[in-house]
């Protein structure tokens, strides 16, 4: 098979064998890519169009086969991730292994096997997806909020919400008793309600799905209304919204103890660029004397020698990375101060 055809089939099935099973209840392996970035303030995820969904639902991640050329896992992603985008990743780190029992692998004579997707987060600077693909099976970059709308708390509270909050309550009462209607509410309040929990993303879309608010809980069958769209997402192919939700919410936990965000960075940026960089990923806006204040004391950027132009506004001093602070600490990360807006 040739790479070109190898890419089709990983996209065509969403996740490839690794070697065709010899017998009934045997497994596959797949990897799949969550590949982010930020670009001008939006957060944005790598997808490809996956023939043969349901309608609506043709959108996933970057996937592709295991092969026994690669000696690590990681590896085999870095290569058929260049082979197919052309993006060539820097921060890479497994994410999950995702084999539920009802998730089979894709073509015929399948229907016995279940599928193991191995998925990773790999963070890059966003540059025209191109590679050896057909040009129905384009790379395309996306702003993720199209998916989860409901988590952008950038501009104040999602109108999704407003939506989301009526439905859930329905769900709650139609539990068929007390105690199951009292956990429904402890886990709606504990992830919808009070103070808004950033990281919560796979929680709130797994609850989402369970109340049968995701078009993906209604099986493969089903159709995705685009009206809907604005209230509980695009849809994407098989269970990649959920890989995707995992990886949010793995990004926004750690941009907090680890320095990952300035693998989205060019290498000279204003700290206006940097902080809306964050807001982008965390999906609530910052108080700018505060955030300015613990970069400082943290001491990750330092001055260089340029300036921004000033075309659209007053010159900004460019700043870098200060590499030196992975030496200096064990948890070197951007902590979150909202502003008042964002709660």
């Amino acid at each position: 098979m040739t790479t070109a055809e190898t890419i089709r089939a990983a996209s065509q099935g969403a996740e490839v064998r690794a070697a065709a099973p010899s017998s009934a209840g045997a497994s596959s392996v797949g990897l799949v890519a969550v590949i982010l970035a930020a670009t001008d303030g939006e957060p944005r995820a790598l997808t490809v169009p996956v023939p043969g969904q349901a309608k609506g639902r043709e959108t996933g991640l970057p996937s592709g086969p295991l092969v026994s050329e690669h000696p690590t896992l990681e590896r085999g992603l870095r290569a058929w991730v260049e082979r197919q985008t052309q993006a060539r990743l820097g921060y890479v780190e497994q994410l999950y292994t995702f084999g539920d029992r009802d998730r089979k692998a894709a073509g015929p004579g399948s229907d016995a096997v279940h599928l193991l997707s191995v998925a990773y987060l790999a963070l890059t600077r966003e540059a025209r997806a191109t590679g050896e693909t057909a040009p129905d099976l384009e790379p395309t970059w996306r702003n993720w909020y199209r998916f989860l709308p409901w988590e952008d708390f950038r501009e104040g509270r999602p109108p999704a919400l407003s939506e989301i909050e009526p439905r859930l309550a329905a769900w709650i009462a139609q539990g068929s008793d007390t105690k199951l209607r009292r956990q429904r509410e402890d886990r709606v309040g504990l992830n919808f309600g009070g103070t808004w929990n950033e990281e919560r993303v796979l929680e709130r879309y797994e609850l989402l799905f369970e109340a049968g608010l995701i078009p993906e809980a209604r099986g493969q069958g089903g159709t995705a209304d685009p009206a809907d769209h604005a209230v509980t997402g695009q849809p994407m192919a098989l269970d990649h919204r959920r890989v995707l939700a995992t990886a949010i919410g793995r990004l926004r936990g750690k941009i907090k103890y680890r320095p990952v965000v300035f693998e989205l960075m060019p290498p000279a940026f204003t700290l206006l660029q940097l902080q809306r960089t964050v807001e982008a990923l965390s999906g609530i806006r910052l108080h700018k004397q505060n955030f300015r204040r613990l970069v400082a004391q943290q001491g990750l950027v330092e001055e260089t020698d340029g300036i921004t132009s000033g075309a659209t506004g007053r010159p900004a001093k460019l700043v870098r990375f200060r590499r030196e602070v992975l030496l200096e600490r064990p948890a070197p990360g951007v902590r979150l101060t909202r502003s008042r807006r964002s709660v």
